[in-house]
């Protein structure tokens, strides 16, 4: 699986080969490529990792963005990483009536390129795909996907591999404890169902996407019990991770509070 991150701020940089053993017939092959240099906002001496997870639909990509921006850091929606790889197996009906089959993804894993463009939109083997990963349908399957073992195992390698280059602002729901267990600052973000599914609502909306609240509150729900209860990379918190009950705060008065979390967690920089 290949990942290209054309836009976020790194020297130039000789991409390394990474191989992991997925699967008895295929291997995963990480290639990272930060082509050209920029000028991050904040200078540090050595960039922070800082991981943000918590549950669906909490705001965790909001957060790390804010982040990320806010102190130069490469930003990466893992969340869109696992939600491409649904939209593939499902284009190549590896998902149909009830059935997975997980097998024929793992085999393909090697053959699979994940990217981001300039605007932050998620590439698909070259195709812009971030309508279409936004979608119910694949938002019922994601976390079907994400709890094949192969799959984590592969999408590890290439999120390790990037902080290799920079600080680093990523999201999800393993971030704090597998992916980067030493992250400088861990936030878990969690916020009530309806709460969520109100807002996920809002936003499809907005987009033009008319969605049933029922049906929406059910695939958090749900999501909620997958993440939790797989048996790689469960949804847990860190016990060094800092929890934000979002359900009751406003956009600004969660900015804030992470705002004071981050600056006392980073004063050592």
């Amino acid at each position: 699986m290949t990942l290209f991150l054309p836009f976020f701020p790194s020297p130039p940089y000789l991409p390394d080969k990474i191989t992991g053993k997925s699967h008895p017939d295929s291997r995963v092959f990480s290639y990272i490529c930060f082509p050209q240099k920029q000028k991050a906002r904040n200078i540090l001496d050595r960039k922070p990792i800082i991981a943000v997870d918590g549950v669906s639909g909490s705001g965790k990509s909001t957060i790390a963005r804010t982040l990320a921006r806010k102190y130069g850091l490469t930003y990466i929606d893992t969340g869109a990483m696992y939600r491409a790889l649904t939209y593939y197996a499902m284009q190549e009906h590896y998902l149909q009536e009830g059935e997975f089959f997980k097998n024929l993804l793992i085999a393909d894993l090697n053959k699979i390129e994940i990217g981001f463009d300039a605007q932050g939109h998620t590439l698909l083997n070259g195709q812009d795909v971030e309508t279409e990963i936004r979608s119910m349908d694949v938002s019922q399957n994601v976390s079907l996907v994400s709890s094949v073992p192969e799959v984590r195992q592969a999408m590890v390698l290439l999120q390790r591999s990037i902080s290799r280059q920079n600080g680093i602002a990523m999201d999800g729901r393993d971030i704090g404890t597998v992916v980067f267990p030493d992250a400088d600052v861990k936030l878990f973000i969690v916020s009530d169902p309806r709460v969520r599914a109100r807002r996920r609502c809002d936003e499809l909306k907005a987009k033009g996407v008319e969605v049933d609240f029922e049906q929406v509150l059910d695939n958090i729900t749900s999501r909620d019990y997958m993440d939790t209860h797989r048996e790689t990379s469960p949804l847990v918190k860190a016990p060094d991770a800092i929890e934000i009950d979002n359900s009751t705060l406003t956009l600004t008065q969660q900015e804030e509070e992470i705002d004071r979390i981050v600056a006392e967690k980073l004063k050592k920089y």
